[in-house]
């Protein structure tokens, strides 16, 4: 089972507390093969291993995984699918490598048989699900209105986080989410799945206690509607990606009074829902220029 720090103060969150670990050896493998060229090459490709979840005495999934953090992703899960309540106490996880599964042992009695039969297959790449009534609990949710996002933070935190050694990086194929907080990206959660990256974040900050209301979530994917219901789920009131929208995922942040910025690169970005937490106090041409010495720096023009 990961590490975690518990009882973490979010003023104790230093920039990076979590941050992708793409050298360990269980996340990829090198395999042989030619390129364009015809000429052998060898090549980092991502990892993927089940884990299943059992809730108390219930199976309740197997997910696809990269394998680090299973005792995030098994507490996320079940935050973001609302059979774990943020009132509730963990008395155990225990997680067994050899055989792939993991158990989250909960104070309160659980029973979720008629809810399994709910499922609804979403748009996540592999085998995001979520269930039938998470609408209902979606629709209370009310998020912070006093929260912002300065541009200036939001130029910063795309440039740190596209630039931070990660297993995307490496062997591409992979989804990356952070929880960011002003300019600072706090934790950074990879996977081959982007709503298990979003899960993980749920259970890192359930299990230290980290307050949504002045956090800002990034992600490497497409704002679709699953993303949307799990940003709100976490109370997180800003949600950035550098990918596109769905029309549902913007339609769900509208009603929600999410902050909605997709297409965020470089000093361009696009905002659909909750436009009224941004702040405009970026010097765009000193981001232009700024861009121009990374690109100079690293030898590519495209962040």
């Amino acid at each position: 089972m990961s590490d975690v720090v518990s009882d973490l103060p979010t003023d104790a969150l230093c920039e990076f507390q979590v941050r992708p670990t793409p050298e360990d050896p269980r996340l990829s493998v090198t395999v042989p093969g030619i390129d364009h060229e015809g000429r052998q090459v060898q090549t980092a490709v991502v990892t993927e291993r089940p884990l299943t979840l059992f809730l108390n005495a219930r199976e309740i999934v197997t997910m696809m995984t990269i394998g680090d953090h299973p005792d995030l992703l098994a507490v996320g899960y079940l935050l973001n699918q609302n059979m774990l309540h943020h009132d509730d106490e963990i008395t155990g996880i225990e997680y067994a490598e050899d055989i792939d599964t993991i158990v989250v042992r909960t104070r309160r009695e659980t029973d979720y048989e008629e809810k399994l039969k709910k499922k609804v297959q979403t748009s996540g790449c592999a085998q995001g699900t979520v269930f039938g009534d998470l609408m209902e609990a979606f629709e209370t949710i009310e998020l912070a209105p006093g929260a912002r996002i300065q541009t200036s933070w939001l130029y910063r935190l795309t440039r740190k986080i596209n630039t931070e050694p990660s297993l995307y990086l490496k062997a591409g194929a992979i989804h990356g989410c952070v929880l960011c907080q002003q300019d600072r990206p706090l934790v950074y959660m990879e996977d081959v799945g982007r709503h298990n990256a979003v899960d993980k974040i749920a259970g890192y900050m359930f299990l230290n206690g980290i307050a949504p209301d002045d956090k800002i979530f990034y992600t490497t994917g497409r704002l679709t509607s699953e993303m949307v219901i799990k940003t709100v789920k976490m109370r997180i009131p800003i949600l950035v990606s550098r990918s596109g929208f769905t029309a549902w995922g913007v339609d769900l942040a509208q009603k929600a009074n999410l902050t909605l910025i997709g297409r965020a690169r470089g000093k361009r970005f696009v905002a659909l829902a909750g436009t009224d937490r941004i702040v405009f106090d970026a010097d765009l041409g000193a981001v232009a220029e700024e861009d121009r010495r990374h690109a100079r720096k690293s030898g590519s023009g495209d962040e």
